[in-house]
């Protein structure tokens, strides 16, 4: 039996990670889950919304799925992803963007995997306050975390059968740091003969993907640009409600939703644990479990497929009537 760290987060975060957890065990799934809590909810008890039980459960255990959690606004705390991805050194950020079953979106086709470099760059957030009327941002890209990043591309397009990893930069202008990056791709590569290579421009890059997203297929970017890509890739399958994701780093990994805690709709048995499910079937593929992440996914695709859905996505099931419908389809896959 696998022990995964569970943070159940807050806001929606308990409601749809109870869901994922029952889908979870009635496919079969063997986990023991370590359920640790973080977020708004424990600042009182704890002082911190990330205590630092929560990162040695990560450590303990390796591999976490996370629900979404709230980062106060002006009360000074860091963000929880952004501490959990430095201590950990979660330094690839995993977001496949796949059209669902019965969610309109504007394109067909669309089986788009963004790897985004999650530790430096303008996303850093490096800055310093010139005088009163100059703010100054550091651009830091090194050839170390440049070139792990697109080994990491390379690596997941030839394990998951993937034609292409395309290279997104601002290369003609940046040609010092974006010129580094692309080098290191450059040099990665020659190592993939196997797998096909692009270059585009990020300015580019976000044209054609409204105009035909379906040409691309593995993108890899620094930090600032794969921030802002991998969103609109996601406004391509539905938005951030149906969007995974994972932080991948050497020695551990943290499964979550792109989308956040919600807490306007806390408790009202109305989330939609689609996204959180959908990284939770990325997590089972990383822990070797492919047969049962398979069958999840299925089961969910199938759902979908008979018009049942949460109303975010036009239907009129509850939380946990999704949960039991997919369950449902499990029983008889």
């Amino acid at each position: 039996m696998t022990r995964i760290t569970l943070i159940n987060g807050d806001g929606i975060g308990p409601e749809i990670s109870d869901a994922v957890v029952k889908i979870i065990e009635a496919a079969g799934v063997k986990i023991d889950w370590d359920i640790q809590s973080a977020g708004a909810d424990v600042i009182e008890k704890e002082g911190t919304p990330l205590p630092e039980r929560v990162i040695n459960s990560i450590k303990a255990n390796k591999v976490a799925l996370k629900a979404p959690v709230t980062t106060p606004i002006g009360k000074g705390f860091r963000s929880v992803n952004v501490q959990l991805r430095k201590s950990l050194d979660l330094y690839a950020n995993l977001r496949p963007c796949k059209n669902l079953p019965n969610v309109k979106t504007k394109f067909d086709n669309v089986d788009i995997v963004v790897v985004r470099e999650n530790t430096e760059d303008l996303y850093a957030g490096i800055e310093r306050q010139v005088d009163e009327n100059t703010a100054e941002s550091i651009k830091v890209i090194t050839r170390k975390a440049s070139e792990r990043i697109c080994k990491f591309a390379f690596d997941y397009a030839e394990k998951n059968n993937r034609n292409e990893v395309c290279v997104v930069t601002k290369a003609n202008i940046m040609k010092l740091s974006d010129g580094l990056f692309l080098d290191c791709y450059r040099k990665v590569s020659q190592s993939y003969p196997q797998i096909k290579k692009r270059e585009i421009l990020v300015d580019n890059l976000c044209m054609q993907l409204v105009q035909n997203p379906s040409q691309f297929d593995v993108l890899v970017l620094p930090n600032l640009y794969g921030d802002i890509v991998s969103d609109l890739c996601a406004g391509l399958i539905g938005g951030l409600g149906v969007a995974q994701g994972a932080n991948i780093g050497s020695d551990y990994a943290v499964f979550e939703p792109v989308h956040g805690s919600a807490p306007d709709i806390k408790g009202r048995n109305k989330a939609n644990p689609m996204a959180l499910l959908l990284s939770a079937v990325e997590m089972l593929k990383y822990i070797g479990e492919n047969m049962f992440a398979a069958k999840i996914e299925k089961a969910l695709y199938k759902t979908l497929s008979q018009g049942k859905c949460t109303c975010d996505l036009g239907g009129n099931l509850t939380t946990e009537k999704f949960r039991d419908a997919i369950i449902e389809n499990l029983s008889i896959l």
